[in-house]
C-alpha cells in the first residue's frame, strides 16, 4: 500500500479521510496504524474531527469504529449471499422490478407488450431514438412504427410506492412530472437477460471492464451457469425468445453502431458483414459506394449487387416448397429452436469474453466460433424446415412472402437472407462492362 510505505519513510505524519471506515475496516490493520501512531505519532483527520491515536480514549473511539465498519461489511456480505443464492435457483430477484414484471416474477400484461414491441421495433431496424421518440409520444420524424406513447417505468415506480405508503398511512412522496423516454432507457431493456428467461447475478466492481465496454454491454456475462456451464433458467415467463435476445445482443455489439460517423444505430446496407470476400472468405465492408475486402482483395459496386441478390431471394421465396412451409409458421408458436440457437451465440460470446482476457488463443476462439456458427447454420435450416420461428414469421408466415420481404426493414432482409444462402463476391473481370451475375456466388443452406 503506497501510503503505508511513505508514511514508514516519513514523507508525512497525518492522514485526511472522511471517516475511520475509510482507512480501514478491519480491526487488524486498524492496530497496526496505532502501533504506528505510537512509535512516531499519527493525526487523522476526518469529516467528525481529529483523531489521535496516541490516546487511550481515542483508540478505544476507533477499535469502535472499526468493529462496526468491519460487522457492516460482514453484513453485506451475506446479504450478496443470499442473492447470490436465489439467482442460482433461478427466484426472482428482490430490489426494484423491471419494466414487465412485478417482484414476485409475475408477468403485467400492458408492460410485457411493451418490451416485445421494443425488440420488435428494434429487430425491424428502428433506432434506438426513434423506439425513444415513439414510447414518448412524439409525432412524426424518425419514429418507430408499431409503438405507441407509454408512461417512464420510473414515475409508475414512484405511482406504486405511493400507493404502498398509502396503505401503512404514511405521507406520499412527490411524484415526478410525465418525462421523455431516451435511447439509454431503450437499452437497458434491450440489454437486460432477464427478458430472454435468463437468470442474471451482478457483483458490483466483480471484474474490471476491459476500455471501451459499458456495464451494460457486459451484463451478458453475469448470466448465472450451473456446473455444466450452461445459463440458468428463471422461474418466470420469458417475454424474448432466447434466440431474439442474442440477435440483438449481437447488433448492439456491432462496431459499426460505435464507429459510423451518422451515429446510426443499425446497418444501412443490405450485405455489410454478411456477403464475403470470395478471396479469403472474410465479411464485406463498406467504402462510399463500394463492398470491400479489408484485405484488399476485392472492391464491388454495392448497388448492383444488393439489387441482384434481393432478386434471387424474391425467386426464391416464390418457389412452391416454402409456399408450402410458410403456411405452417404461426407467429406466436413456441420456438423450438430457440433455446438451442441460443445457447451456441452464447459459447460464441463466451469464447470472445475468454480471447478479451487472454485465457485462449486465437485459433481457439476461431475453432469454437467456427463450430458454433456450423451448429447455427443447421439448426436454423432445421427452424425454417420445421415452420417454427417467430423472427421471420413477418415474412415467411404470409399470404405472399416476396412482397413482405421487399417491404420489411432492412434488418430483417438481412436475416432472411443469412438464413437461406450465403453470398460470396468475386473480382469483377477486367474489361467486363456492366453487372455480371456470374460475379456473385449464392450457396443455399440446406
Amino acid at each position: 500500500m503506497r501510503m503505508v510505505a511513505d508514511y514508514e519513510a516519513g514523507l508525512l505524519d497525518a492522514i485526511i479521510c472522511y471517516d475511520l471506515d475509510r482507512l480501514t475496516r478491519q480491526p487488524r490493520e486498524l492496530e497496526d496504524w496505532i502501533d504506528r501512531a505510537k512509535q512516531r505519532g499519527l493525526l487523522l483527520v476526518t469529516a467528525n474531527g481529529d483523531t489521535d491515536l496516541s490516546t487511550d480514549g481515542e483508540r478505544m473511539y476507533a477499535r469502535i469504529k472499526a468493529a462496526v465498519a468491519r460487522g457492516e461489511v460482514e453484513r453485506k456480505g451475506a446479504q450478496s449471499r443470499a442473492q447470490r443464492q436465489r439467482a442460482e435457483q433461478g427466484r426472482p430477484p428482490k430490489g426494484v422490478r423491471p419494466v414487465g414484471y412485478r417482484i414476485d416474477g409475475s408477468v403485467i400484461p400492458a408492460e410485457a407488450e411493451v418490451v416485445k414491441g421494443i425488440y420488435a421495433a428494434f429487430l425491424r431496424g428502428d433506432s434506438l431514438n426513434s423506439i425513444a421518440r415513439a414510447l414518448s409520444g412524439v409525432k412524426g420524424g424518425d419514429v418507430a412504427a408499431g409503438l405507441s406513447q407509454f408512461p417512464l417505468h420510473s414515475r409508475t415506480l414512484v405511482i406504486e410506492r405511493n400507493e404502498r405508503r398509502a396503505a401503512e398511512g404514511k405521507e406520499p412522496r412527490p411524484v415526478p412530472p410525465e418525462g421523455v423516454w431516451v435511447a439509454s432507457t431503450v437499452l437497458s431493456i434491450l440489454r437486460n437477460p432477464r427478458y430472454a428467461g435468463y437468470s442474471v447475478y451482478t457483483k458490483k466492481k466483480d471484474r474490471k471492464l476491459p476500455p471501451g465496454e459499458s456495464q451494460r454491454k457486459a451484463i451478458k456475462d453475469n448470466i448465472v451457469r450451473d456446473e455444466n456451464n450452461e445459463p440458468v433458467l428463471g422461474q418466470w415467463e420469458a417475454l424474448i425468445e432466447p434466440d431474439q435476445w442474442w440477435n440483438v445482443q449481437n447488433l448492439l455489439d456491432d462496431p459499426s453502431r460505435v464507429t459510423n460517423r451518422s451515429g446510426a444505430t443499425v446497418r444501412k446496407h443490405l450485405g455489410a458483414g454478411l456477403f464475403r470476400c470470395g478471396e479469403c472468405g472474410k465479411p464485406v465492408i463498406t467504402r462510399a459506394r463500394y463492398y470491400s475486402c479489408k484485405d484488399g482483395d476485392m472492391n464491388r459496386t454495392r448497388d448492383a449487387i444488393d439489387e441482384y441478390v434481393r432478386a434471387v431471394v424474391i425467386e426464391r421465396l416464390k418457389r412452391k416448397d416454402l409456399n408450402r412451409r410458410k403456411k405452417q409458421i404461426d407467429p406466436d408458436a413456441k420456438d423450438a429452436y430457440s433455446q438451442r440457437i441460443a445457447e451456441q451465440r452464447a459459447r460464441i460470446a463466451r469464447a470472445e469474453r475468454d480471447y478479451d482476457a487472454e485465457i485462449i488463443e486465437g485459433t481457439d476462439l476461431a475453432r469454437i466460433r467456427d463450430a458454433a456458427r456450423a451448429e447455427i447454420q443447421r439448426l436454423e435450416a432445421e427452424r425454417l424446415a420445421s415452420g417454427t420461428g417467430v423472427v421471420l414469421g413477418h415474412i415467411l408466415g404470409v399470404e405472399k412472402p416476396a412482397e413482405a420481404f421487399l417491404e420489411a426493414p432492412l434488418a430483417m432482409q438481412r436475416t432472411l437472407i443469412d438464413t437461406l444462402m450465403t453470398v460470396m463476391l468475386k473480382k469483377a473481370k477486367q474489361g467486363k462492362k456492366g453487372f455480371d451475375p456470374d460475379s456473385v456466388e449464392i450457396a443455399w443452406k440446406s
